[in-house]
C-alpha cells in the first residue's frame, strides 16, 4: 500500500489561486469550504489530493502541482513577475492565476512578442533555459537589409556579437526578399540579452521586428490573440516532460 502523503487545506487552496493563506483562512472560517461534502475549517486539515473532495462554495478544487501557460506575448508589456513602470506578463493573467506564484520561462524582449511559457515548475524553467540542453528557439523576424548566402554562413558558424562573446551555431533561413527588408527565421540554442538582434547587428543588419514561433517542442498556437493564453495541452506536457530530469 502507498504511503499516504497529506497536504494542509489552507496550502492546497492557496496553490489552487483561491487566495492568499489569509484569505483561505477566511473562506475557511466563513464556511465556505467543503472536503468530501463535509464542511471543514481547520486550514491545517490534512488532505489526500489524489482522493479526497474539496470545493469552495460548490467549486471543485483540482489540484495540479504546477501550471503551464502558453502565451502570445504581445509587445510593450514586459517578461517579469512585477515591474515598477511596465505591465507585465503576469498582469495579463486572470486573477485566479495570478495568485499561483507563476513566472516566465525565460524572456522576450519588451517590444518582442510571440511564443512565451508561463508556469511555477523551477527545475523544467532551468532546463528550458540552459544552454546545456540545447534547446532549439525559433523566431520569425523582419530584417531592415537584405540578408545573404554569407550571413547564413556567418550564422552557422557563430556570430560574434561583442569582444568575447561568439555565439554558438545558429539556423538562419531566408523567407522572402521584398524593397530592402527581409523576412527571416532564426533558430538559436541560447538566450543572451538581445541576443537575435545583436546577431544581425554583427553583420550590419537592424531587426525590426520580432515573433517568437517555438521553444523545444512547444509551437506557439496561431489562433492565440496577442496577450491571450491558455493551459498547455496533454500532448504538450508530454513533449515538456524529457526536460524536467
Amino acid at each position: 500500500m502507498e504511503a499516504f502523503e497529506g497536504m494542509r487545506l489552507d496550502k492546497l487552496l492557496a496553490n489552487s489561486g483561491f487566495g492568499s493563506r489569509t484569505e483561505v483562512k477566511q473562506l475557511l472560517k466563513n464556511g465556505a469550504v467543503t472536503v468530501n461534502d463535509v464542511r471543514q475549517k481547520e486550514a491545517k486539515f490534512q488532505i489526500d489530493v489524489a482522493q479526497d473532495l474539496v470545493e469552495v462554495y460548490g467549486e471543485s478544487v483540482l489540484y495540479e502541482e504546477f501550471t503551464y501557460l502558453m502565451m502570445n506575448k504581445p509587445p510593450g508589456v514586459v517578461s517579469a513577475t512585477e515591474d515598477n513602470w511596465d505591465q507585465t506578463v503576469i498582469d495579463l493573467l486572470d486573477e485566479r492565476d495570478r495568485l499561483k506564484k507563476l513566472f516566465p520561462v525565460g524572456r522576450l524582449d519588451k517590444d518582442t512578442e510571440g511564443l512565451l511559457l508561463i508556469s511555477n515548475n523551477g527545475v523544467l524553467a532551468h532546463n528550458l533555459l540552459s544552454p546545456k540542453k540545447h534547446v532549439d528557439k525559433t523566431y520569425f523576424a523582419k530584417i531592415e537589409g537584405v540578408v545573404t548566402e554569407a550571413d547564413i554562413t556567418i550564422f552557422r558558424d557563430g556570430v560574434t556579437i561583442s569582444d568575447n562573446y561568439t555565439c554558438k551555431p545558429a539556423e538562419l533561413v531566408i523567407l522572402q526578399v521584398e524593397n530592402g527588408v527581409s523576412d527571416v527565421e532564426v533558430t538559436i540554442q541560447e538566450g543572451k540579452f538581445h541576443q537575435v538582434k545583436r546577431m544581425f547587428e554583427a553583420v550590419e543588419k537592424q531587426v525590426i521586428y520580432l515573433k517568437r514561433l517555438r521553444m523545444g517542442a512547444l509551437h506557439l498556437d496561431e489562433t492565440l490573440a496577442l496577450g491571450e493564453y491558455r493551459p498547455l495541452t496533454p500532448a504538450e506536457l508530454t513533449a515538456l516532460t524529457t526536460f524536467e530530469k
